[in-house]
């Protein structure tokens, strides 16, 4: 049988390296920010939100991704922040994956910024896979102005790991030949899949390095992580059945997903990821002409546990408040309140022409009202873009008001990227 072989490619720093490609490329600014100590996020006058992605000399001063801001000054004084600009940022996560899709005809977007590729059977066209991964990289630098890391193994969680070595811009290689040699030795919390609770509880136990975490008994980690423990452990044995999967855009409905940046572990905390969501699936049904007759909330926690709830719509609607307002009703019931969130989606179907709104005594005259505001807010971000005009919780925050710009799913008001790219 063939041996399958993957890439993961993973953009380096990718906020910051979209951002400091725009200023030289598209400003004409001559002041490189992956050079200086600098990072992308929050408020710097405020001193709020959280780094987003940090430079190489910031992480030099121990600057974390996903820390709060005023930390990361305390640790790094001259640090200089610059809010996120999420338009840009999807221009360019556009043209990164369009090239890949020239080389493989399945394409797996896991991110705004990483993406896998089935290359199985590919040498034929390309010959040696190594060489055409250095040429890949060094394409996207030529052409975009950024680099990217590339991971290649026979399955996706190997090639994962082997992106994720040393940075930046540089090839690396993982097979199930080269665990022993190249995986097992790091520590453990290096494990896809390892947080820092797991790896808290695996010191515990004695297993401080991957290596340790394959030899080990089984029955022992499910005991103290349950199906976590299991899953770990066919990771450090580099065990991963699953496939490269390209998703396509369903017919039948509108939805989004988004793979948070952080790990939600409150009500408060997925309100703006929801309402974000809903952003976008409402511009969809809008541009789409039709109303959604059900809604379903789907969430993925920490232990990749997936979940969903569904519920048929008392009236047909692409107005954004009712969606989020039946779509918070449904996270609501649907979450334990225990297990911090890693991914939200919100779907739609049973979809309608648009043209008939059932009234009731109550919603009738707010309907009109917020799908008329709906319908401005539309054209005024297709004409200026997504962050033109937004609601006032997106102020300072991680989350993006239209969800796209941080899911694997791209612009609904179809950005291009610009022509002197």
């Amino acid at each position: 049988m063939e041996q399958k072989v993957i890439f993961h490619i993973d953009v380096n720093s990718a906020f910051l390296s979209w951002e400091a490609v725009h200023r030289l490329r598209d400003l004409g600014e001559s002041l490189d920010l992956r050079e200086i100590p600098s990072a992308i996020g929050g408020d710097q006058e405020k001193r709020r939100g959280v780094i987003l992605a940090r430079s190489i000399p910031a992480k030099a001063y121990k600057v974390q991704t996903g820390e709060p801001i005023i930390r990361a000054l305390s640790k790094c004084p001259q640090l200089q922040l610059t809010k996120p600009n999420f338009e840009i940022y999807v221009k360019y996560s556009t043209a990164f994956i369009a090239i890949l899709k020239e080389y493989s005809p399945v394409v797996e977007q896991c991110s705004i910024d990483e993406a896998f590729m089935d290359m199985t059977g590919t040498e034929g066209l390309y010959g040696d896979l190594i060489a055409l991964a250095h040429r890949l990289k060094e394409r996207i630098y030529s052409e975009l102005g950024f680099t990217v890391n590339v991971g290649i193994s026979s399955n996706k969680l190997l090639a994962k790991m082997a992106s994720d070595f040393e940075k930046p811009y540089r090839v690396h290689t993982l097979f199930p030949e080269e665990i022993s040699k190249k995986m097992w030795p790091m520590p453990v919390g290096e494990l896809f899949f390892v947080g820092k609770a797991a790896e808290a509880t695996l010191i515990k136990l004695g297993i401080k390095t991957i290596g340790q975490l394959a030899k080990a008994d089984v029955n022992l980690l499910k005991k103290h992580l349950h199906k976590q423990g299991e899953i770990i452990y066919g990771y450090a044995n580099g065990r991963d059945s699953r496939l490269v999967i390209e998703e396509k855009q369903a017919n039948r409905g509108y939805g989004n997903l988004m793979t948070i940046p952080y790990d939600v572990d409150s009500v408060e905390g997925a309100k703006s990821v929801l309402l974000s969501l809903c952003e976008t699936v409402g511009i969809r049904l809008r541009q789409g002409g039709v109303k959604a007759g059900l809604l379903s909330v789907s969430l993925v926690d920490t232990f990749f546990e997936q979940h969903s709830k569904q519920k048929t719509l008392t009236s047909s609607t692409d107005v954004t408040k009712e969606l989020y307002i039946e779509a918070l009703n449904l996270f609501e019931d649907l979450w334990n309140h225990r297990t911090p969130i890693r991914q939200l989606g919100v779907h739609t179907s049973k979809l309608s022409d648009g043209q008939t709104y059932q009234y009731n005594l109550f919603s009738g005259e707010c309907y009109e009202k917020y799908g008329k505001l709906d319908k401005a807010l539309d054209t005024i971000r297709q004409r200026y873009g997504d962050s033109a005009v937004m609601r006032a919780t997106f102020i300072d925050s991680a989350i993006t008001p239209i969800a796209e710009s941080l899911s694997k799913e791209m612009s609904p008001l179809k950005l291009k990227m610009p022509q002197n790219q």
